[in-house]
């Protein structure tokens, strides 16, 4: 199949007439890029599904509150929000004039709709670890809701930045997964996760028209197959690993850029099954490991930060700070003391999902091994990785950076969904509740500290590093900012011919 771009033909009869009528017809601009089909063609278009469709969520459809420069709340169709004393109730006023695709008026009802959704538990969505604290959302008037919590949170702005809490029409969770109604940038034109899938610009945006016609989101499972068509000129855009980028070194066809992300690889020990039941094991497998080495390595030194185990990104102002050198003599004993003096056999599940997935196995198999850990490595199909494998097997995951309050429930919080090692801790659970009905930054921060140092010394995710994100693009695509994919501006970007 050729990916190449299908350009507008005129005759020069016509281009004659559009010259006369409407002036000169330019060549349609299409942005072409790939998919990893990582949830085995059960992607869809539903923000608030387990199997979303990232590419075209993020592009359909738009947050209350987005991320701006520096971190800050930054608007998107809400204009502002407003706390009570207490933070339990926040008001935001919406943005007026707002049409979703289907030509109707986004409204406070849609986002009333769209948020008590969370809380629906036939939807079983992992977002409800973290926005389960939403009781209620009052209508005020057609531009003003009033959002009602449970429990105080005076970081509900940064709760809303959530990549799948977006505005969808009121009534519309049975259909949204295949329709893709939203009122962001670009309108779904067809849906075929195992195939192509296309997304049209929004000529109504309200932002501004998108300066690009068309994206269209090929499916291509392996990531050696994806870097293939990224040098072949098939695709646009495409994330790399460090290994890669030598080979776009021709600056007169790429465009390599390395932008801070907050991402991270991670070993997930499933802790409801033994022997990982046991916290010494689960530690001795995480300081057994030398975090320097392996960020220096895989992505090198100065294109990540080292963790100690910890999810939160390292300019999130709630990170713990811990000291997490390599300890083999004190994994052998842990082991040790945890009946395996003569250490321990574990099997570990990767794919060639992302790149660097299968290395970062592969480096941590060599490094345990003097602490008498042996790694059986085992290779899955990346097709299908996030359904058939995650979650259920010991294996390496794969994190985006998030706020720290939504990280630590989301994924670390007893019964979320989202918890990948099956972690369940009710001291760990108590500090994430107190920091939440804290009103004093300091206090929230100390508490959110604690439940990182709970994480470290008893959790079941291994996390040595967060790396910085590179991708590749054609030199005929601008318009893309250095930040995460996830804060990129689709409507601006633009691509030539």
């Amino acid at each position: 199949m050729s990916f190449h771009r299908r350009y507008l033909r005129i005759s020069a009869f016509a281009a004659a007439m559009l010259l006369s009528a409407a002036g000169v017809a330019l060549a349609e601009k299409v942005l072409h890029e790939a998919m990893d089909l990582s949830f085995g063609g059960s992607e869809n278009a539903d923000p608030l599904s387990s199997t979303r469709f990232f590419e075209v969520t993020d592009r359909v459809f738009e947050r209350l509150i987005r991320q701006g420069e520096g971190g800050v709340p930054a608007p998107d169709l809400a204009l502002s929000w407003t706390p009570n004393n207490l933070a339990t109730e926040w008001t935001l006023a919406l943005r007026p004039g707002v049409k979703f695709h289907d030509g109707s008026d986004f409204d406070a009802s849609d986002v009333k709709y769209s948020l008590e959704r969370i809380n629906d538990p036939a939807l079983e969505s992992p977002v409800a670890a973290v926005l389960g604290i939403i009781s209620e959302v009052e209508v005020i008037d057609p531009m003003t809701v009033k959002i009602k919590l449970s429990t105080a949170h005076g970081g509900l702005p940064m709760l809303l930045y959530d990549y799948r809490v977006r505005m969808i029409p009121e009534g519309s969770g049975a259909t949204i997964g295949q329709t893709g109604i939203g009122t962001g940038a670009f309108k779904l034109a067809s849906l075929d996760p195992e195939g192509t899938t296309e997304l049209v610009a929004n000529a109504d945006y309200w932002d501004g028209a998108p300066k690009i016609d068309r994206i269209v989101i090929i499916a291509i499972p392996d990531n050696e197959a994806r870097n293939q068509a990224m040098q072949a000129g098939q695709i646009d855009i495409n994330s790399l690993s460090r290994d890669q980028v030598p080979l776009y070194a021709d600056a007169t066809k790429f465009t390599v850029q390395k932008f801070p992300a907050g991402g991270w690889f991670g070993i997930v020990f499933l802790t409801d099954e033994a022997p990982f039941d046991d916290p010494r094991v689960r530690k001795a497998l995480r300081i057994a490991a030398n975090r320097e080495d392996m960020l220096a390595l895989l992505v090198g030194a100065e294109n990540g930060q080292i963790s100690c185990d910890v999810p939160v990104s390292y300019n999130d102002p709630f990170r713990a700070e811990i000291s997490c050198p390599q300890d083999i003599e004190g994994a052998k004993r842990l082991l040790a003391e945890a009946g395996f003096p003569n250490g321990i056999d574990v099997e570990i599940t990767t794919a060639d999902l992302e790149p660097g997935m299968v290395q970062f196995a592969e480096v941590y198999q060599q490094q345990v091994a003097a602490a008498g850990i042996r790694v059986n490595l085992k290779l899955a199909p990346s097709d299908g990785y996030w359904d058939d494998v995650w979650y259920y097997k010991n294996c390496v995951t794969s994190w985006g950076a998030r706020p720290a309050d939504q990280f630590l429930n989301e994924a670390y919080r007893s019964g979320a969904d989202w918890n990948e090692s099956h972690f369940a801790n009710s001291t760990y659970d108590k500090l994430l509740d107190d920091a939440r009905s804290s009103l004093d930054f300091e206090t929230s921060r100390g508490l959110y500290e604690k439940a990182q140092e709970i994480l470290f010394e008893e959790g079941g995710t291994f996390i040595p590093y967060h790396e910085d994100g590179r991708r590749v693009f054609s030199v005929k695509v601008t318009g893309i900012p250095a930040l995460d994919t996830d804060y990129i501006r689709w409507h601006l970007v633009d691509i030539s011919e």
